[in-house]
């Protein structure tokens, strides 16, 4: 199905879509990952984009492409955004995980603090992930690429 496509094209969140067309959200939820749908749902859905039922009904192909064409700077957000999500599940299943060495630690063994060890270990890994997510320094970016290239082509910058 296309509908993902045209609801992000708009602009639209799930919700949105779920306001406009009557349907609930866990119906729009099924539709977009490919689960058959209704007329009734398509007719709705239909009604909403302004298209043909038979459209809905298609996959998405070369002639389609008015309609499921998603711009590239959507794309980017879309995985910047997926890469952001995987870092926040990826520091919480740290935390939980870590805490619960922890206290594991304290009840078996409290004279030796040996947790300390995998939460260092796994750290540094999530620092890593992080650094890759946001890159609050980027030493080889753009920036420096722009200016070697200025450099080398003897220009002033």
């Amino acid at each position: 199905m296309i509908v993902r496509k045209l609801r992000l094209q708009r602009g639209w969140s799930q919700e949105q879509l779920s306001e406009m067309s009557g349907l609930s959200v866990r119906t729009i939820q099924r539709i977009e990952r490919g689960d058959n749908a209704g007329l009734e749902s398509l007719k709705a859905l239909a009604s909403v984009f302004e298209i043909q039922v038979s459209d809905l009904q298609k996959s998405p192909e070369p002639d389609m492409t008015e309609y499921v064409k998603i711009p590239t700077e959507e794309e980017r957000a879309i995985a910047h955004v997926k890469k952001i999500k995987g870092f926040y599940s990826h520091a919480i299943w740290y935390v939980l995980v870590i805490s619960g060495l922890f206290i594991f630690n304290y009840v078996s063994e409290p004279g030796y603090i040996w947790a300390w060890w995998p939460a260092m270990g796994w750290g540094i890994g999530l620092l890593s992930h992080a650094l890759r997510v946001f890159k609050p320094i980027n030493l080889f970016g753009p920036d420096w690429e722009r200016k070697q290239v200025e450099k080398r082509l003897g220009r002033k910058l």
